[in-house]
């Protein structure tokens, strides 16, 4: 194999989660048993110290339809509105005809916070029902994986260019990357917004690794990609969204100058050894560990004869259900808001899936795997907490 950003052939192990089924497929009851199981191996290239999957599911498989929703989760929307002013305000605030393009737009969220500060949109998304939702609300939307290709076709450039949570998706990474550099205008600006594997491993959020994460990047690898292609990283920060996400600005390169806090964050990842091969040999034994504990406190709770129910589906959640085990021997049920899962379950560990608006009863303890939206949770679930039920978080970062 060759590194994904680099074509470097010197990869070498580094975390190993066995063979697990696509975590966002869930099933229906007459898929359960029948879904494929793929190696789910992360990765470490010895030259520029990219981690990445070493297997591939197609594309057309994990994203050509799914049930993943943007504007379930207002926390998300709220991110999404404050990067969308924060790009008007600080470079097109004033510009006439101002657009944006959104890749991996799904159900339009991002694009209609945009579309409320007058921009021009278009969102470019894989899914099909996904597509169809944004559509439907007005957010134009085409059906389709973002390339190079899809580019020449449009034959345009956009002001803005956004890339929220899909840029380590990518089995055609150099093809998107070369599509970006050619429809960003002169003086655009393409925001990428990505999981920050610095703080994967400071969390111990190993749950973030599946197998529609081809990529994790950190500030020193992302930019090792985008220079090949042209483009040239001038500013970031870490949100706090998804347990910690860079927002990175981008532009072609020598247009702009890297600030301060870029340069600032770029030496803590060398101060820090986050791009060490070692660093990544030791998050995999502190996931042991983590592994243990988990199933302790869980045996400890159904002794006590205590009842526990999942909190959420999210897609990562079962990559830390199917390497733990965890199955309908301690969770009874999964709940979620997104009533597009209603009936099905999960894949690999076929948890039963219950709709949250639509429960009669409660669990003695929630097991809360949508950790990542952990301060909502706690402000929209206080009066469960106050009835008694419990909301234990297996990943639990300081500022989720």
């Amino acid at each position: 194999m060759q590194c994904r950003v680099c074509d470097s052939t010197r990869l070498d192990l580094a975390i190993d989660l066995g063979e697990q089924p696509w975590c966002n497929h869930f099933l229906t009851p007459a898929e359960v048993g029948q879904e494929p199981y793929y190696p789910l191996r992360v990765l470490y290239c010895q030259d520029c110290g990219t981690v990445q999957l070493d297997y591939t599911v197609k594309k057309e498989i994990m994203f050509g339809d799914h049930t993943y929703l943007s504007g379930v989760t207002k926390s998300l929307s709220d991110h999404f509105a404050r990067v969308a002013q924060e790009v008007d305000e600080r470079f097109f605030a004033n510009t006439p005809g101002k657009s944006v393009l959104d890749i991996g737009s799904n159900d339009g969220t991002q694009l209609k916070h945009f579309q409320a500060l007058g921009y021009d949109v278009l969102g470019v998304e894989s899914s099909k029902t996904t597509a169809k939702i944004a559509n439907d609300a007005g957010v134009p939307t085409l059906n389709d994986f973002f390339n190079l290709e899809v580019v020449e076709k449009l034959g345009r450039k956009f002001s803005a260019i956004n890339a929220a949570g899909v840029f380590f998706h990518l089995e055609e990474l150099h093809s998107v990357t070369e599509g970006i550099r050619e429809a960003l205008a002169e003086d655009g600006v393409f925001v990428v917004q990505f999981l920050y594997m610095k703080r994967i491993v400071e969390n111990l959020a190993f749950d973030q690794i599946y197998h529609e994460h081809l990529l994790y990047y950190n500030l020193q690898t992302i930019e090792v990609l985008l220079n090949r292609h042209g483009l040239s990283m001038f500013d970031a920060y870490l949100a706090p969204i998804h347990g910690g996400s860079i927002v990175g600005f981008v532009t072609h390169q020598g247009k702009r100058q890297p600030t301060e806090r870029l340069q600032a964050m770029r030496q803590s990842e060398i101060d820090e050894k986050s791009n060490d091969y070692q660093t990544y040999l030791d998050f995999a034994q502190r996931i042991e560990t983590m592994k243990a504990e988990n199933l302790a406190y869980l045996d400890e709770a159904k002794q006590a004869g205590k009842t526990v129910w999942g909190f959420g589906a999210p897609v990562k959640g079962n990559t830390l259900l199917n390497y733990f085990g965890i199955g309908t021997q301690y969770l009874d049920y999964l709940v979620e808001k997104n009533e597009l899962r209603r009936g099905l379950v999960s894949p690999g560990m076929h948890i039963p899936l219950l709709i949250e608006k639509e429960l009669t009863t409660l669990p003695d303890i929630y097991y809360v795997l949508a950790w990542n939206f952990k301060r909502e949770i706690l402000a929209n679930n206080q009066h469960l907490i106050d009835q008694g039920v419990e909301f234990f978080f297996p990943v639990n970062p300081p500022d989720a």
